[in-house]
């Protein structure tokens, strides 16, 4: 039976996302620790539950051992905060003290250190009668004890103690100086881990877990977290399951006839499209068709982009943004399109996720994302981006979102069967598969749909051209085959068909 009542009221962490992982925030009169590594964001995540009580108008007491109080106001600053209406409790002084004693003595720190400091802690809890405790030096408390048995009984003695004074107790522990089998977690009704290790390249990841909240449930696995000015930033996983929207599926024009026609209408939303094919075919320009094409409409849109800066992308899709008046720009200024150059050595599969529920929340109907490739190959340490994006991909499905992917497959001339490790079926619902050709001593470029799960399509190939002028998709190339080998075999015009796709391709727009 645990010492703590369970109660039914939570009391907000003041940790963006940390409430949403423990469904709700801290158990009041809860006994919670808090482990992590030096620079993990222990006293971070401290500072910022009790400032947000203080805010709330609740008495907080922080007690601290390892962080004087100079520590805590150069933390602050650093985040723009000030430990005003805290009340500090700091005894590391007393190891100060220590440093001019004789190193012999006859009495063990446990038997002279460790009362005094319990005696100091107790006067300072008796003085302020907090709502909320915050005790810094776990660590600390372990090397006094110096005896398992002594540490164990006085953890217990502090947790019965602050439990009569109903207060809300966070335990902070850098895990150093372990007591072989004893574990705290052991004694306490909540416990948080946080960790942070370095990559083979770019900045630290850090990321959370909690093992046990007794009295309430909470959000299993690994949770991506940042450290920003302004505190402790938590991303909790995403799990697709639990957030299914109504919606009405809706057809998407690219605003060009034939591939339209190629697409019996469009690109249905609430689906995910694959747009594969070698680098240099056509596959981000056709994505940024759909994406202006749903703006003119009034939709907003958001492009994230792993291979190509913001001013190479406005520069590139000039020629799409025929008739409006300052071009891409237009769509930026007006808050239609939020476009994003993303770099993955300095963010999380976690923030990366977090960023696109931000523009799905916002109102953004498509989302684009160029390429995978960029984003897979940039965390070749990071385990289950395949999973990770499915379950992202899912959750977009579900929102009701447009989703098109860009995908680079290496080399320039592919066989049709030719995917890359990229599981098509697994991540997409409809395939645009991008081919160059020869003919005539040029390099040209051939449009098919693979597959498409939300309606019917066409199975033929089509010519795509682009120019200044835009985007061109010709007829059928129905008097060829071996198109898909790259070195296309001319069979003469087809029964019935009056294409002439290759030699002069359609000028539709």
């Amino acid at each position: 039976m645990s010492d703590v009542e369970p109660v039914s009221e939570f009391i907000p962490t003041g940790v963006p996302g940390l409430d949403h992982v423990l469904l709700g925030g801290f158990l009041r009169e809860g006994f919670y620790l808090v482990q992590g590594d030096p620079g993990s964001g222990k006293t971070t995540v401290a500072l910022q539950f009790a400032l947000n009580r203080i805010q709330a108008g609740e008495r907080c007491l922080y007690i601290t051992l390892t962080e004087s109080r100079r520590d805590l106001e150069n933390a602050c600053q650093s985040h723009g905060w000030s430990l005003e209406g805290i009340e500090l409790c700091d005894l590391t002084k007393s190891a100060i003290n220590l440093a001019g004693e004789p190193e012999s003595s006859v009495f063990h720190p446990s038997e002279t250190e460790l009362g005094e400091t319990t005696k100091a802690i107790f006067e300072a809890v008796e003085r302020v009668a907090p709502q909320h405790v915050v005790f810094d030096g776990l660590s600390e408390m372990r090397l006094l004890a110096g005896n398992p048995l002594i540490y164990r009984r006085q953890l217990l003695a502090l947790k019965e103690f602050f439990a009569q004074r109903h207060a809300t107790v966070v335990l902070l522990d850098d895990r150093s100086s372990p007591f072989g089998s004893v574990l705290p977690e052991s004694l306490v009704g909540g416990n948080i881990v946080l960790e942070r290790f370095l990559p083979q390249y770019g900045r630290a990841r850090r990321r959370m877990y909690v093992t046990k909240v007794r009295g309430s449930n909470f959000r299993e696995g690994y949770h991506d977290y940042e450290i920003a000015q302004g505190g402790v930033v938590i991303h909790p996983r995403l799990v697709a399951a639990e957030h299914h929207e109504r919606f009405q599926r809706d057809v998407f024009s690219s605003g060009i006839p034939n591939l339209d026609a190629m697409l019996s209408g469009g690109l249905s939303t609430g689906s995910t499209t694959l747009l594969l094919g070698p680098a240099g075919a056509g596959k981000s320009t056709i994505s940024m068709q759909f994406v202006i094409h749903a703006m003119r409409a009034g939709h907003k849109a958001a492009v994230y982009m792993f291979d190509e800066v913001l001013d190479t992308l406005i520069e590139r899709v000039e020629k799409l943004c025929v008739g409006v008046g300052k071009g891409l720009q237009e769509f930026l200024n007006d808050g239609r399109l939020h476009a994003q150059q993303v770099d993955p050595a300095e963010m999380t599969p976690g923030a990366f996720a977090h960023e696109v529920r931000r523009a799905v929340e916002s109102g953004c109907k498509v989302i684009v994302i160029d390429s995978l490739n960029g984003y897979l190959n940039a965390m070749p340490e990071e385990r289950f981006l395949t999973t990770h994006l499915h379950e992202l991909f899912a959750y977009l499905n579900q929102q009701g979102i447009l989703t098109i992917m860009v995908v680079a497959q290496h080399g320039m001339i592919l066989g049709a069967g030719s995917g890359g490790d990229v599981d098509v079926s697994y991540l997409a619902d409809t395939v645009l598969l991008f081919r160059y050709f020869e003919m005539h001593g040029e390099i040209r470029q051939a449009l098919s749909v693979f597959k498409k799960r939300t309606g019917a399509h066409e199975r033929t190939l089509r010519q795509l051209e682009i120019s200044s002028k835009g985007i061109t998709i010709g007829e059928p190339l129905r008097e060829f085959r071996g198109i898909m080998t790259g070195v296309p075999q001319y069979e003469g015009l087809a029964q019935g068909s009056q294409s002439r796709a290759v030699s002069k391709p359609g000028t539709e727009l």
